[in-house]
């Protein structure tokens, strides 16, 4: 499988990379913003390809980043959308440029990647697009997440727009949305709060998902909680 982990330096991300690339025979390209990790991860695999991007300013590096992966991959078979940003404040109190980062890096750059990547992908492929209960319709929401939640919102819809779209292409499209999982962003939102799950079994699960839930699922949001927080 031809796989690109977008966002994978931190938490969840990270632990995608480390357990699809147990599989040789999985190709995988990971973009972040840290170069350290990246480095790390395609020196500690030799399946892993990276590339340091950030989302919030993908407009600007969205030349660089379809050269490498047409560099690295003829097709695509599977996209992982999990790169997200957090600033936790009320609403009143959030500054625009604050807003604008946390869209950009949680909607408008996932959705400029799956733009980018649509042509490359064929009947078969599988888009993950990894959002939170915040974004899901109906969940208790969080004072200060007002604008982490409506950009979690709105890739969550994308989904749900993109699956019929592709739907001619047999590409499928799915979002899954997560609840409370021990990542540093959980500690950023929620100090002290401990998960019940941690951030490698919900790689684990993410993972599976995304190599065989498009033969069972196409345009879903689907709720992965035990608790939220």
């Amino acid at each position: 499988m031809n796989i690109i982990v977008n966002g994978g330096t931190r938490g969840i991300g990270k632990e995608v990379v480390n357990y699809l690339a147990q599989d040789k025979s999985n190709q995988i390209l990971v973009t972040g913003r840290n170069e350290k990790v990246l480095n790390s991860l395609s020196n500690r695999y030799r399946n892993v390809h990276s590339l340091s991007i950030d989302m919030s300013v993908f407009d600007c590096q969205s030349e660089k980043f379809r050269e490498t992966v047409s560099d690295h991959f003829k097709r695509v078979d599977i996209l992982i959308n999990v790169a997200g940003s957090l600033v936790k404040k009320k609403f009143l109190d959030m500054e625009n440029d604050e807003a604008r980062m946390m869209m950009e890096t949680n909607f408008f750059g996932p959705a400029s990647v799956i733009r980018i990547l649509q042509p490359m992908m064929s009947a078969g492929s599988h888009i993950v697009n990894v959002s939170s209960m915040g974004g899901f319709q109906g969940s208790t929401k969080y004072k200060g997440l007002s604008y982490y939640s409506a950009s979690k919102a709105a890739i969550a819809c994308l989904t749900e727009c993109l699956a019929d779209e592709f739907a001619e292409y047999g590409i499928t499209v799915n979002c899954l949305a997560l609840g409370a999982v021990q990542t540093e962003m959980l500690d950023e939102a929620f100090p002290g709060y401990k998960a019940p799950v941690d951030a490698m079994q919900m790689a684990e699960f993410i993972s599976n998902f995304a190599l065989t839930g498009h033969k069972f699922f196409n345009g879903k949001i689907l709720p992965v909680a035990l608790s939220n927080p």
